[in-house]
């Protein structure tokens, strides 16, 4: 093991011993830190991880640098807000929205036009984090030496499921949550948006119904729209995900649906994570009725635990999983690579692929099959993890300090969304179009669903490092929502 990873090993241990005194009480907030020094005499390590190892835990919003007196432990941060309303109970409450989904193309072309048409300053409405919280500098040297050691890439034709190296990496990857595909399993896709086009093909006709989270990303309906597809919404708790319960219902109800789409981990815009045990109903309840269940699990890696979220796939037995990822989040926003396992499916997905866009180019993939085969991507994943959680924490805050009472929002437990509840059922719509004159840009509640329901929302992204900016932009909002209620 070389030197750099041995150091970057020594400062996660050093950096874990000291997170577990201070959230178990042991050093308690505005106690001061052993100097970095010490740190190195206690543990054996240089000064840069020693430092490494004070700076991540500030990051995380655990200790504060004082200048001159060393490292100090912060008093816990609380928000004091109320957990976004949870869908109502009772049968009726249950029951899916029965409208089919249609103008979303028309909303989301005009929710682009109106952003195009003033200049952004501060952007709360990107799913993904800040060029910064990626690994640039590795990535363009994994390219370069992918183009010296084959040259012949750029020339030569891509494998139709894609380089087989990737795919040897993303099924030893697949490990982690549970799953245990092949590489022959698994198709090389442009992005996650891409493989859930496919999966929709596949199993569905112009016609048939998708049941979908409630709310769900506007995306997605942009694609169950332009395939002629219908949509059915089904209600979504901001802690559990969606309701299987309602969604046996819509079985019972509804003889045309042909797939559920899913977001089982960080799910957007709520942030949600099923529970393993729901995931596995999930999926018992789907092949039962014989249903396919696609996920998309592109948030999954960015729990702040660092343990392994396991995917639905995991408790596939019969194929009946469409299994749908994507880098895109979590390590290169500008390659746009993504794949799938398509279960059942696979033979029709790899002809539906080859008829729509063909392989994807060869040089990115072998550049990431590098970097992901190696430890810097789990260091990666450790660091951008950290981040995350002190810019939702911060962001968090902010809205607690400056939004209206009676405002509410989620604390989800990784990922970068906030899903935010404005009191008196204040028009996101107003909203985002007030901002937006000031330069803010935020996601409106009103695209995440047909129902209605939600236009009292926004959803709000902490994938940017938390700065004065931001927390102008957010008090400006704040000031935006507090002007409209009655």
């Amino acid at each position: 093991m070389d030197s750099v990873i041995m150091e970057d090993l020594l400062y996660l241990r050093v950096a874990g011993h000291y997170r577990r005194a201070i959230r178990s009480g042991v050093l308690a907030p505005g106690e001061r830190l052993p100097s970095v020094r010490a740190l190195m005499r206690l543990h054996q390590v240089s000064l840069s991880t020693a430092l490494q190892a004070c700076r991540s835990l500030e990051d995380e919003g655990l200790l504060e640098a004082r200048p001159r007196s060393g490292y100090f432990v912060l008093k816990p941060r609380r928000v004091a807000l109320q957990a976004v309303s949870e869908p109502e109970p009772g049968a009726a409450a249950m029951a899916p929205d029965p409208a089919p989904y249609s103008g979303i193309h028309d909303r989301v072309s005009d929710f682009v036009a109106k952003c195009e048409r003033y200049p952004v300053v501060t952007n709360l409405a990107l799913a993904f984090g800040a060029p910064e919280a990626y690994p640039q500098e590795a990535l363009k040297n994994a390219a370069l030496r992918a183009l010296r050691r084959h040259p012949e890439v750029l020339v030569s034709p891509v494998p139709p499921q894609g380089d087989p190296g990737f795919r040897a990496v993303l099924a030893r990857r697949a490990m982690a949550a549970g799953m245990s595909p092949t590489a022959d399993e698994i198709l090389v896709t442009h992005g996650c948006t891409e493989a859930i086009n496919l999966a929709l093909r596949a199993v569905a006709q112009p016609g048939d119904v998708i049941a979908v989270e409630s709310p769900t990303y506007f995306g997605l309906l942009q694609v169950i729209e332009s395939l002629g597809l219908r949509t059915l919404e089904i209600p979504t708790s901001p802690s559990r995900g969606m309701s299987v319960e309602a969604l046996e219902l819509a079985f019972q109800t509804h003889a045309r649906i042909k797939a559920v789409v899913v977001v089982p981990n960080f799910q957007n815009p709520l942030g949600c994570v099923m529970p393993d045990a729901e995931k596995a109903r999930l999926v018992a309840l789907c092949e039962g009725h014989q249903v396919a269940l696609v996920e998309d699990d592109i948030y999954g890696a960015l729990s702040d635990d660092d343990l392994p979220l396991k995917s639905c796939k995991a408790w596939d037995r019969s194929g009946n999983v469409i299994h749908c990822g994507s880098l895109h989040k979590t390590l290169a926003p500008g390659m746009r690579v993504g794949w799938m396992i398509g279960g059942r499916w696979q033979a029709r997905i790899r002809m539906l692929k080859h008829a729509q866009s063909r392989p994807n180019d060869a040089l990115a993939q072998i550049a990431i099959a590098e970097f992901m085969g190696s430890s810097a991507y789990d260091r990666h994943l450790v660091r951008l993890r950290r981040q995350l959680k002190a810019q939702r924490e911060r962001t968090a805050e902010a809205i607690a300090a400056h939004f209206p009472a009676g405002t509410r929002l989620n604390m989800p437990t990784g990922g970068m969304l906030l899903w935010v509840e404005m009191p008196g059922r204040r028009s996101s719509s107003e909203v985002f179009n007030t901002a937006l004159q000031e330069g803010i840009r935020v996601a409106p509640g009103m695209m995440f669903s047909n129902a209605g329901r939600f236009d009292h929302c926004l959803r709000i992204s902490c994938g940017a490092p938390f700065s004065e900016r931001i927390e102008t932009a957010l008090t400006r909002l704040a000031q935006i929502v507090a002007a409209g209620l009655d």
